[in-house]
């Protein structure tokens, strides 16, 4: 079916600063998908709609969700705040699409349409800090390894940009902003202007203006966008402003400037600027961003221009060997290297011959990494693992290769699922599920997958049951799911492994299946399942199951429990959901009373 998503960024929040298009996709739309801040901030506009609201980190079952509605033929918008291509939803929403092959010629129809980014609404409110370059960066190592989020703000900082950081800090992540400030600080003076802007545009808005070395003592957190100057910035006024770059130009308290219009862009007005310098950096070899002309047959390149000079780079190492290993020949060939170190014809090389030196040397650095990366694509491998569904026993062989197959540096826990969770990084998972199945281990996939939790039918002597409950994990364990569920099966009716306590219970009673369907293990009000039928047939009772898993597979939402979901939609294939009965309240009386 063809189904149109729309993914809106609409701003900092205010209905104000949502854009005319923004507003009328969310109201064109039959499905609203968004985190629960952002469905708040547009509940005007949303009335009578599907609304689908997940929480924080869970971008990615947001977007598939968005996916699975517009393969149903719906028009879905996925909302932002902010723009969605800034730290938003568009790139997920195509990750996932791409994922199932989908071009521009498919059914789906995508309009991303954009909003105003934290960064652009901070600095209206902070004067005009941005005046010059500036970028964004997110303190958030959740999807980042800080490793990387350190270089990139130690480089920036280097460049002199001006700065926006997202994300700065959370209740768990309280160091990142610390470290931030340290490595601003190596180059930039303490001093520097530093404005904190919290929930701009919305009620809550908060705005402090101060400087690098005092940033950390005032209030930081998820909502606050952290805008920092570079060298040129100043505060004039409780404004923060970043000079566009014209004092070389311009003289701004002048009536008359002293260059006029035509001569403002002459090379003599502007001697940074690249055609002033010199057109080649001295050789580094280490980095292998520089190159040498040297003498050859330039003709090889059969530009016309380039006849009459002989001229040809020398590679430095790093670069030649990343070339001749990615198996690109031009880098012996094309550029044949002459014995002596350096020579120089009078005729200088064209920038045409020296471009496509500089492509060549690329192409061969990019193919090594991309065959280094290959090489190196080890993976956190994560499983549950287990003797089987009904066995509860490991032997001392399975033990020592469960403790091989982990190694010193991953990590077993034991849970009370019936299984031990293991982890590990490898190159090689299927290596790994191969050696542990060659022991008549059962291995089994974590996190939002169906579970199938089984007694031990009383050490295998109750082993009716246990035909069914090792086909159910056959057919089902493992299975990805909108949340984890739990299928718990029970040999007998004392039910004492739990079972009706799980999302689906089975108890074995009498030669047929009571199904229990909603259960809740933890919490304040945890509950058994809902008994929604007795006495099904071991024949009818897989068939059941698979029903009840493939409609909520299909219709739950994103992170949406088994429990909330059967109380949402009601009706789950022939059972119907009951509200729980409240117990009665009993008033004890008072001694002598």
């Amino acid at each position: 079916m063809s189904g149109k998503l729309l993914i809106v960024g609409f701003g900092p929040g205010s209905v104000d600063h949502m854009t005319k298009r923004a507003r009328e996709a969310i109201e064109e739309s039959d499905v609203i998908i968004g985190y629960k801040t952002y469905i708040e901030l547009v509940r005007d506009l949303i009335a009578g709609k599907e609304i689908i609201s997940t929480g924080m980190t869970e971008e990615v079952s947001r977007a598939q969700a968005a996916v699975k509605w517009a393969e149903r033929g719906k028009t879905v918008a996925v909302i932002s705040s902010g723009d969605a291509g800034l730290y938003g939803m568009a790139g997920l929403v195509y990750e996932v699409l791409i994922e199932k092959g989908w071009t521009k010629a498919s059914p789906i129809e995508v309009e991303v349409i954009p909003g105003i980014s934290a960064i652009h609404s901070c600095a209206a409110l902070l004067g005009a800090p941005i005046m010059h370059d500036a970028c964004t960066i997110s303190l958030s190592d959740h999807l980042t390894p800080w490793e990387l989020i350190e270089k990139r703000i130690d480089a920036a900082a280097a460049a002199d940009f001006v700065i926006a950081l997202y994300n700065p800090k959370s209740g768990r992540r309280t160091r990142q902003i610390v470290e931030a400030q340290r490595i601003l600080l190596r180059h930039r003076a303490p001093t520097t202007p530093v404005g904190l802007v919290k929930s701009a545009y919305r009620e809550r808005q908060h705005i402090v203006l101060t400087d690098l070395a005092h940033m950390l003592d005032h209030e930081i957190g998820m909502l606050t966008t952290v805008i920092i100057g570079n060298s040129t910035t100043f505060v004039y006024d409780g404004l923060m402003i970043t000079p566009r770059g014209y004092q070389r130009k311009y003289q701004l308290a002048a009536a008359v400037q002293p260059l006029k219009p035509h001569e403002r862009l002459r090379k003599e007005a502007e001697p940074w600027a690249l055609d002033q310098t010199k057109p080649l950096r001295e050789p580094d070899e280490e980095n292998g961003e520089a190159f040498r002309p040297f003498v050859a047959a330039a003709s090889a390149f059969g530009d016309e221009k380039d006849r009459g000079f002989a001229a040809v780079a020398v590679l430095p190492p790093a670069v030649d060997a990343a070339a001749k290993e990615a198996g690109l020949a031009p880098a012996a060939s094309a550029f044949p290297l002459p014995e002596e170190p350096f020579v120089q014809t009078e005729n200088r090389p064209s920038s045409a011959l020296l471009h496509r030196v500089r492509e060549t040397a690329e192409d061969a650095l990019a193919a090594l990494e991309r065959r280094t990366t290959k090489k190196a694509s080890a993976v956190l491998f994560e499983a549950a693992v287990s003797p089987g569904v009904a066995n509860k026993q490991f032997t001392p062989e399975q033990l020592i290769a469960l403790a091989e197959a982990v190694g010193p540096d991953g990590k077993m826990t034991y849970t009370p699922d019936h299984y031990i969770k293991i982890e590990r990084v490898t190159e090689d998972p299927k290596g790994l599920v191969d050696r542990l199945a060659a022991v008549g281990l059962m291995v089994m996939p974590v996190g939002d997958v169906l579970t199938v939790k089984a007694c031990d039918f009383c050490d295998g002597e109750k082993k009716d049951a246990i035909p069914y409950a090792e086909e159910l994990a056959r057919r089902f364990g493992g299975m990805a799911l909108p949340k984890e569920l739990k299928l718990g099966i029970n040999g007998c009716g004392m039910a004492c492994y739990g079972a009706v306590r799980e999302d689906i219970g089975l108890v074995y009673r009498k030669g047929k299946f009571d199904l229990f369907l909603g259960g809740k293990t933890v919490g304040r009000n945890a509950h058994p399942g809902q008994l929604v039928a007795e006495g099904i047939p071991p024949e009818e009772m897989v068939a059941i199951v698979a029903d009840i898993i493939e409609q909520y597979k299909e219709h739950a939402h994103p992170n949406e429990r088994f429990h909330k979901f059967f109380a949402r939609v009601k009706q789950i294939g022939r059972f119907s959901y009951e509200e729980a009965k409240t117990a009665a309240k009993i008033e004890t009386p008072a001694c002598g009373e």
